[in-house]
């Protein structure tokens, strides 16, 4: 295994090659940076190195800084240990250096390593290599000189759109737009960067201080007009995210006052940026989503996963055609099964309509969507069974329904054939208990969309494989999804935690608060949708459904609102046919329906629990606690009953399967800032006024008055059965 460190080897061409060497992808952490300094002080001093060479090892040029470091500082609220690399190292070491250095750019060159690189004299890449700078994605800025280099390499408009998105860029756009100045082959990459560090040296290419140029820059009028429509436009899609107003203004500093004093304010505000809290919330969905594959007694006992190459999927609805789409895009040839014909040319026409619906994004090359249609086979009967690797079953919420297809498949199916189902909500145990292939049962929940929701909750009984978990995780990793392992229980974890989300919202419009005063607020902090435009959004069938599943499994601590059996009687079924609490007309955006009071007043009359017959009166901040203090609260039922394996694996699901705002971390991260103390009290008090539907659980009960975080790690003392 390659050394942690920086190594320099000088030709007798009189070019000193550096090497950046951290697996697996070259993080610039502190003694690298360190390392790196002291190898480019001792070249410059050299008499027999000529020019410089700069690289990753391993095929990677370096994927930026440590990001361990970001958490560490978090922590410890310390800013001090981060080094000041961007004048002593970028500006100082490297640019106004009296030798040239090209950097060698091979894989990627991400966040700070692409700022090292245009830190260099000129770059040069392999086909294929991706440039990018996603800092913003954690909640802070560049920070070593990149807001300031690369408007002047790709001019303002590019790089505002790539720092605000945190989206890549391929070396070939890059050469077209400027930031790269040759592609070659990998085999080539090491000659021709050395030849043309040597051709700088020798003034027979130009030395090019990146900081120093302005061509590229527009007139200062009008890149002030640039700045403040990007500035109207991150007000509008980055309300809660500092970082992109931040962004902006050390951008402006450097038009306006010249790129050196830019760099200056950039390494302030970026330090001042690390301690933020949407930077610390953004950071620990990050390692969150990392941690989620590590699963004890399935990634670390030596097992392989074995190749999913063909998958049966049987239903081709909303669900079956979504999961249908997410294989076939990712080279997985599937048979889609339907009971008749017109239900089965339905779900194939739904799937091309989901992958031509991709290419009209802009996001599938017609050439790559006809490859993946290729790969879609409809039946009306098992007989292309016999030779699949996995099943996923995504039929209608029907147990007995459920019950006979497993029966059925596990007759079918190969021996090692995975059976898995996309339930949302029914025990695993009862829909397998008719076969005798326990151990290869297990849930694959998918979110809806399935196609673009990135969340897959790996449902396991105390019988399923650690095998068949572990190849159901592979194949999420290929469908480019985030896979992670819950416990079987109703809801499982991200259902189950969430029911009171909805539940809730009608509990408050029954103590008579406006449905959409409720909206309002939950889009204020930062969700897209309110739970009554998700309801709108996902049919009333389903929260019907969905409430009944709850109401079973958890008797005395749901709450049932007439609300929408009186919707459904009205002809109403949200954005289905139109008509729900909001006007649903195409090409517009919804507006709030203002017929539907009637409705709502009549469910107030039938629930009757407004205190003293008169409504409650709730400030936007109330009602996110009253609606979200719940699901918190069910979290901690979640945790005590072990249906995760982390308290963060909660808090992943929650931002991709339910649309939690990641720069607030996560659920139960959220909980632990805003305090389990104050949540505990508010809970207490709301049950004593209104009901059990708040009554707070024993798990949080414990955690705040005991000062313990909700996240801490469940101790055997106070284990309940684990589900996992």
């Amino acid at each position: 295994m390659a050394r942690i460190g920086v190594a320099m080897e000088v030709g007798r061409d009189g070019v000193a090659v550096v090497t950046m060497s951290n697996p697996p992808v070259n993080a610039l952490a502190i003694p690298v940076q360190s390392e790196l300094k002291e190898k480019l002080d001792e070249a410059m001093r050299r008499d027999d190195v000529k020019a410089i060479v700069l690289t990753g090892n391993g095929g990677r040029f370096s994927a930026g800084f440590d990001i361990n470091v970001f958490e560490q500082t978090q922590e410890t609220g310390d800013i001090s240990g981060l080094p000041d690399t961007s004048v002593e190292l970028v500006v100082n070491t490297m640019e106004d250096a009296k030798k040239p250095i090209v950097a060698a750019i091979e894989g990627l060159a991400l966040g700070g390593g692409l700022e090292l690189a245009l830190g260099c004299h000129a770059r040069v890449a392999v086909p294929r290599t991706q440039l990018g700078l996603p800092e913003l994605s954690l909640g802070i800025i560049p920070g070593w000189g990149g807001t300031q280099r690369l408007p002047r390499l790709l001019g303002l408009p590019k790089a505002i759109e790539m720092m605000r998105s945190s989206k890549p860029i391929m070396s070939e756009e890059g050469k077209e737009l400027g930031l790269i100045d040759a592609i070659v082959p990998s085999g080539e990459l090491l000659k021709v960067s050395r030849l043309w560090a040597l051709d700088i040296a020798n003034r027979r290419k130009p030395w090019v201080r990146s900081l120093h140029r302005t061509d590229k820059l527009p007139p200062l009028s009008e890149a002030l007009k640039i700045l403040k429509i990007a500035r109207e436009q991150a007000k509008k899609t980055a309300l809660h995210l500092p970082q992109h107003q931040a962004c902006l203004d050390v951008m402006e500093e450097g038009i306006v006052h010249g790129g050196y004093n830019g760099v200056l304010k950039e390494a302030k505000v970026f330090k001042e940026l690390v301690l933020s809290e949407a930077s610390k919330g953004l950071v620990h969905v990050f390692f969150a989503q990392r941690a989620t594959a590590k699963v004890p007694n399935v990634t670390d006992v030596g097992l392989k996963p074995r190749k999913v190459k063909k998958v049966a999927v049987i239903g081709g609805g909303l669900m079956g055609s979504g999961i249908a789409t997410a294989l076939i895009l990712n080279n997985i040839y599937v048979i889609l099964k339907e009971i008749n014909s017109e239900y089965l040319l339905k779900g194939i026409k739904m799937v091309e309509a989901n992958v031509r619906g991709l290419v009209v994004k802009g996001k599938l090359t017609q050439g790559n969507a006809e490859k993946a249609l290729s790969m879609l086979k409809g039946v009306l009967d098992y007989a292309d069974f016999k030779d699949v690797d996995m099943v996923i079953e995504a039929v209608i919420e029907n147990i007995s329904l459920k019950q006979a297809i497993f029966s059925e498949i596990e007759k079918i199916c190969p021996p090692h054939c995975i059976l898995a189902t996309n339930t949302s909500s029914i025990d695993l145990n009862i829909i397998g208990e008719r076969t005798s292939s326990q151990d290869r049962i297990v849930g694959a929940h998918f979110f809806s969309p399935a196609h673009i929701m990135s969340l897959l909750e790996i449902v396991r009984t105390e019988r399923t494989s650690a095998q068949v978990i572990l190849d159901l995780m592979t194949v999420g990793k290929i469908i480019k999804k985030v896979p992670v392992v819950v416990g079987n229980c109703a809801g499982f974890a991200v259902n189950r935690a969430f029911f009171p989300y909805s539940q809730g919202a009608h509990l408050l419009v029954s103590l008579g608060v406006d449905p959409f005063k409720i909206d309002r607020a939950i889009v204020n902090f930062g969700f897209p949708l309110g739970p009554f435009q998700l309801q709108d959004v996902a049919g009333y069938g389903v929260g019907m459904a969905v409430g009944k599943v709850f109401a079973d499994a958890f008797p005395g601590l749901t709450y049932k609102s007439p609300l929408l059996e009186l919707l459904i009687r009205s002809g109403r079924n949200g954005k289905n046919n139109g008509k729900g609490y909001y006007i649903y007309e195409k090409g517009r955006k919804p507006v709030p329906d203002p017929s539907v009071q009637p409705i709502v007043e009549e469910s107030r009359r039938i629930a009757n629990i407004m205190p003293g017959g008169k409504p409650l009166s709730l400030s936007e901040q109330e009602i996110v606690e009253m609606l979200l203090f719940p699901v918190v609260n069910e979290a901690c039922r979640v945790l005590a009953e072990e249906v995760v394996i982390r308290a963060s694996d909660l808090d992943i699901a929650s931002v991709l399967g339910m649309s939690f705002p990641s720069f607030r971390g996560g659920l139960v991260f959220w909980g632990d800032a805003v305090g389990p103390n104050h949540i505990y009290k508010s809970l207490k008090k709301w049950s004593e006024l209104y009901g059990n539907f708040y009554l707070p659980s024993r798990f949080l009960e414990e955690r705040a008055t005991k000062g313990i975080p909700l996240s801490a790690p469940v101790s055997s003392s106070s284990r309940s059965k684990s589900r996992l």
